[in-house]
Order: C-alpha cells, then structure tokens, then sequence
C-alpha cells in the first residue's frame, strides 16, 4: 500500500515539475514518517526514497538507531531549544527555526560538536496564531542575526500553508514565499545560500512545486492517516 501510494505521489510530482518547466530533480520528496513504525519506512527503502521527515526529536533518535545510516532525517517540526543536542548531529536539516534564542542554541551546540548545522527559516506567510514561524517582513533581519553565529548555516525558508480544501486558495502564499527568498538571496548575505524553499504537504505540493518548492514534505498521502493514540 505504501508503495503503491509513493508511485501515485511520484507521479504528480512528475506531472508539476512538467507543467512549471522544472527538472524532477529540482524537488526532493521528504516522506513524513511521524507517528508510523519503522517497518513503513522500511518498505520505502528498496524504492530509493532516502529523505525522512519527523516532528518530534525523540521520535527521530530513536528510529535514526533503527534505520541504516545513509537515510537523511530533517527536523520539521517545533523544536524546543532543552532538545537541540539530541537531534543536530542527526537531522541534515533542521526546517523549523523561528527564533534568535533557537539559532543560538543550535549554534552553541554546533561548536560543541565541531559541526555546522544546516537550517531553514520557517516563515508565518498567512500569518496564522496557530503556527509558529517569523512574520515574512522579519524574516530578513532574523537571517541576517543568524548569519553572524558561527556553527550554522542558513539555506532557505520554510512554511507551513493553511489547511485548506482547494489547494489552489494556498498558492499566493508559496508564491510570496518564493518571492521573499529571491528578494533575500538576491541581497548575497555571507553565509546564506537560500537555496532551499520547503514548502506544500500531501494536500498541496504540486501548487508548492509549480510555485517554486524544492522540497515538499508528504506524509498522510504516502503513509495513510496517521494514529496519533499510538
């Protein structure tokens, strides 16, 4: 089922990246294991997918001891600064960082461990109270902060659009996104690359992508419904 669920996935990631002009491989497909076994993400092994997403930091160690080394685990959801040490030198990219005090951390601990820590900025772009991420007109100057810490660096933006029926109601906010991001890289900041936009989920990734994504974060349309009694 699983399997069969990636080829469907796959097949209209295919189909966006056509329709926006875009090369298959400008976009990388993060399954959203959260909450699923690793026997789940076991049967994705033999199909080539390689790059895991988790929201939870415990959750993350526990199946990067199960799981063979070459997987790439990113870090997306709320991370809390007390749990930063236990997930830097396992996740290849922490997609969530919204705040000064957090880069900081992940920074200090970075030193710590002679690593540089890749990361995102996640941005509010429909500046829902539910969600965290910075507003999009303090993005820039949170970079610009963070670039200054030694032990990170920053590589794009992140968001998490509103859940909605029609995906097409989520485009204006990937595309001003995307827009923040050029408007960002195009300052040439020292140690910001931006060249990362992960952005749309198994209800509108192919808006995100033909809008602008390279990399889309699909969970429930690989994985089914997750059970969050478990």
């Amino acid at each position: 089922m699983v399997v069969e669920n990636l080829e469907k996935v796959e097949k209209n990631i295919r189909a966006a990246c056509e329709r926006a002009g875009r090369s298959r491989e400008e976009v990388t497909l993060i399954a959203v294991s959260k909450t699923k076994p690793v026997s789940m993400i076991e049967e994705l092994l033999p199909e080539g997918v390689r790059d895991f997403g988790e929201n939870k930091v415990q959750e993350l160690c526990e199946k990067y001891e199960q799981l063979p080394g070459d997987i790439r685990w990113h870090m997306i959801g709320h991370l809390q600064r007390n749990k930063v040490k236990q997930v830097i030198d396992k996740a290849c990219l922490i997609h969530s960082v919204d705040s000064l005090r957090l880069a900081q951390t992940i920074s200090e601990e970075g030193i710590k461990k002679g690593i540089t820590v890749p990361v995102l900025i996640e941005v509010n772009v429909a500046g829902e109270e539910s969600k965290f991420g910075v507003a999009p007109q303090e993005a820039e100057g949170l970079i610009r902060e963070i670039a200054e810490l030694p032990s990170i660096a920053v590589k794009g933006l992140m968001t998490i659009a509103p859940y909605v029926e029609d995906p097409e109601e989520n485009r204006k906010y990937f595309a001003g996104l995307r827009k923040l991001c050029v408007d960002i890289k195009n300052k040439n900041i020292d140690n910001v690359s931006m060249n990362v936009l992960s952005m749309g989920m198994t209800g509108d990734y192919e808006v995100a992508i033909e809008e602008g994504a390279t990399m889309v974060r699909v969970g429930t349309g690989i994985f089914g419904e997750r059970d969050y009694t478990i």
